[in-house]
């Protein structure tokens, strides 16, 4: 890790999910903004290409830590790490996440549960540690990556569509908390992005993915990190996107459900 004093001066962000997609780009608009980065990732390989990328592009430091955060240890292992190092977080980017995708009774249950412990557990692990710091220091940030399926139930994609909501409602819910504190929270819920979420899922040949101009993920990552700085609680990218997320409100419940699963059916 780069230990210059310029380096050390500088204000530090925590990114999880950082070695594709939104957490990347994330990372890079940070590392733009002079930052140092703190990033967190499973996919030791990509990370540490990620990392060195960094320390070689720019003079800010660079701390990668390979970590499975479907782990129930994970964050107490990432918050003491960076006590150790004396590291301190200024803004907390919860962005790691996945997604399953079929009926809920053929779902791998074993991916669900790490579904819940990444989207889920952790982000409110990782958020409860280093919250208290912020609080002493009289300022943070936290931005919480959450998706455009927090404002309504995702039929073939039950849980994912679950634990975006819980995202939702809990940042909001501790941004009110928060008020006057010096510490600010962000929930960003984008709509369907470009990367390899999809593939993963195995969703890549459902309507939504092949009728849908999805947002880049770079695109996304700037207005995210735009909301954050402002101090918005709620971003959602898109016009599109925030249409949706209002009109569910005036459609009648019971249809709702059908109208998502219609968009999620690759037939």
């Amino acid at each position: 890790m780069n230990t210059t004093h310029q380096a050390k001066s500088r204000k530090t962000a925590l990114i999880t999910g950082a070695a594709s997609g939104i957490g990347y780009e994330l990372a890079c608009i940070f590392a733009r903004n002079n930052y140092n980065l703190v990033l967190v990732d499973r996919n030791a390989i990509k990370l540490t290409e990620v990392a060195e990328k960094f320390q070689y592009e720019s003079s800010i430091a660079v701390k990668y830590i390979v970590k499975d955060l479907a782990i129930s240890t994970a964050p107490e292992e990432i918050f003491r790490e960076l006590q150790q190092a004396n590291i301190q977080v200024d803004v907390l980017v919860n962005n790691a996440g996945f997604g399953t995708y079929g009926l809920f009774s053929n779902t791998n249950l074993n991916a669900e549960l790490e579904m819940l412990q990444v989207n889920l557990v952790c982000l409110t692990h990782l958020t409860k540690l280093f919250l208290k710091d912020m609080l002493k220091q009289g300022e943070g940030k936290i931005l919480n990556v959450a998706s455009a399926a927090a404002f309504q139930p995702g039929p073939l994609m039950a849980v994912y569509f679950a634990t975006k909501a819980y995202v939702l409602s809990f940042s909001e819910a501790i941004a009110n908390e928060l008020e006057g504190t010096g510490v600010t929270v962000t929930v960003l819920c984008p709509g369907s992005t470009a990367s390899a979420f999809h593939e993963r899922t195995g969703m890549a040949d459902s309507k939504l993915v092949k009728r849908q101009k999805m947002m880049d993920a770079e695109t996304v990552a700037q207005i995210g990190y735009d909301a954050l700085m402002n101090g918005k609680t709620l971003v959602i990218p898109g016009l599109m996107n925030k249409f949706l997320a209002k009109i569910v409100r005036f459609v009648p419940r019971r249809l709702v459900p059908k109208i998502v699963r219609s968009m999620q059916e690759d037939k």
